[in-house]
């Protein structure tokens, strides 16, 4: 087996401290574009795979706590085959302890997945290729496995936080991080960009498409800063950096609160889809 990357020897750690933290994130919370409203950002990905009598094949590639597949199995379809695939075992130990028995789950890394060639009809990924290192070789796996024609679908990252909060955030954070933060890189800086993800996906998938997807949320300030602690780069910081980020954000978010006392913003996500050519 591939050694694991150093990126991807923290994020197993942090999923095995913080199962299920995706979905804690992001399941409760609507999601919007100018293409329509869902119950959630999963729920646009599942309303892409057709509901259909015919046999069809669903991977969910880092499928974390099996939220995504929890969605499709409640479908009921009789022919519907659902593969869940993640690095963290103990992401998979939480979906395997909530889905039924007829889904299969498989730990492994998106570089090399142990599935057949040719044998799925979409691919799906939720707020994780992003954090993927060598990425091509993702991409060419994804091909690999999906038939031709076949169709992908991913969440991934766009913006952090909706609104004027991300300024100030951004203000606050990067003096201390660069302090206290050790490098170290996820992914590849193409993921987070329309031009990148065309350049990524070239030649081996066509009708490459994008929406932009809002996950609105009015938290107050210590709500969303008890989010931000589930975050890769401040779970990192040590504790007294991290208390000294807590300090200066609520101080310099104060004057963003709504007379609720909640502030307006929310995570900026952006779909991707494509074809297998």
């Amino acid at each position: 087996m591939t050694p694991l990357t150093a990126a991807e020897t923290y994020l197993q750690d942090f999923h095995q401290r913080q199962v299920g933290v995706t979905s804690a994130a992001f399941a409760h919370l609507p999601a919007s574009s100018p293409a329509g409203t869902w119950a959630s950002s999963y729920h646009v990905l599942t309303s892409l795979a057709p509901a259909v009598d015919a046999p069809l094949s669903v991977l969910d590639l880092a499928c974390g706590d099996g939220h995504l597949l929890g969605l499709l199995a409640a479908r009921r379809q009789p022919q519907l085959q659902l593969l869940g695939i993640d690095m963290s075992q103990a992401e998979l130990a939480a979906a395997r302890a909530t889905l039924p028995a007829s889904v299969r789950l498989l730990q492994g890394r998106g570089q090399t997945l142990d599935v057949p060639s040719a044998s799925v009809d979409y691919l799906v990924s939720h707020m994780a290729l992003m954090l993927m290192d060598d990425i091509e070789q993702v991409v060419r796996e994804m091909r690999r496995v999906l038939r031709p024609g076949g169709q992908f679908a991913a969440i991934v990252g766009r913006t952090f936080l909706l609104g004027e909060v991300n300024d100030v955030f951004m203000r606050v954070f990067k003096p201390i991080a660069s302090d206290a933060l050790p490098p170290l890189r996820f992914g590849d800086r193409r993921t987070g960009s329309e031009a990148g993800w065309r350049e990524l996906l070239a030649g081996a998938f066509a009708d490459v498409a994008f929406d932009d997807i809002d996950v609105r949320w009015s938290p107050t300030p210590g709500e969303l800063w008890t989010a931000l602690t589930d975050t890769y780069d401040i779970d990192r910081l040590h504790d007294g950096a991290r208390q000294r980020l807590r300090e200066a954000f609520l101080d310099a978010a104060a004057h963003l609160q709504d007379s609720d006392g909640t502030i307006a913003t929310g995570w900026g996500l952006r779909l991707v889809c494509a074809r297998a050519a």
